[in-house]
């Protein structure tokens, strides 16, 4: 399976991302300039984590009209997998990939540590292979990470199951004193309606070795594996 891992000015986890997927995967990857005059043609396209452009405006306002967001567009469309972890996922969010938006965290500190999320979903290609209500240990780190959408944009991610995971305490309960930065509903981790295009606050990239803490993050790539062989043989 083809990875690319976009970079863009104030990228900071490009390179967690091509380690764990190049080292630990063992799957081919290349990096994909944010301003490149041609883009490559990859299965999966991950937009890491960092601080693009300074996070100046708002995180993410700036990026989503970088060159490479056409590509990201058109993997999305076409079906291809696409996931956006912490300021990836706030890009997404302000190209109109996914709805909602970012705010500040709740208590306006920036979080770093690990937390439990709770797999809602497992109808996405990142997460096939994870049993429903699965808690994984994960960590965070991020300045605003507190999820919003309105009442409508809420009903329409619960009724079409798009709620991939939530923050939770490590027996599975969504209490408030689990959510780290007061997100609604304790939202971690949503997709888009075919499921192909994944956000997540989380960082699953720092997780996938041992020595690390965890490796939960590992269930979600090969998820992303097991589903690629599926449609090979298809």
């Amino acid at each position: 399976m083809r990875f690319g891992v976009v970079v863009f000015p104030g990228s900071n986890c490009d390179h967690d991302c091509f380690h764990v997927i190049q080292k630990v995967l063992q799957q081919p990857v290349q990096f994909i300039w944010y301003a490149a005059g041609r883009f490559p043609k990859v299965d999966c396209l991950i937009l890491p984590g960092g601080f693009s452009y300074g996070d100046y405006l708002r995180t993410g306002a700036i990026a989503r009209f970088s060159p490479v967001m056409e590509m990201v567009r058109r993997q999305a469309e076409r079906g291809g997998a696409v996931i956006g972890i912490c300021n990836g996922f706030q890009i997404l969010l302000e190209a109109g990939l996914l709805p909602g938006a970012m705010r500040r965290n709740r208590d306006l500190t920036f979080i770093c540590k690990y937390v439990h999320l709770r797999v809602d979903s497992n109808l996405t290609p990142f997460t096939r292979r994870i049993p429903q209500g699965r808690i994984l240990r994960i960590p965070i780190a991020h300045g605003e990470g507190n999820y919003y959408c309105d009442r409508q944009t809420l009903a329409r991610l619960k009724a079409e199951k798009r709620i991939v995971f939530r923050y939770c305490t490590a027996q599975g309960q969504t209490s408030p004193d689990a959510n780290p930065n007061g997100s609604l509903e304790n939202i971690a981790g949503i997709c888009n309606a075919r499921g192909n295009v994944l956000g997540m606050m989380p960082h699953p990239e720092r997780c996938m070795e041992q020595g690390m803490g965890s490796t939960d993050g590992c269930e979600l790539f090969l998820s992303l594996l097991s589903a690629a062989r599926s449609a090979l043989s298809a």
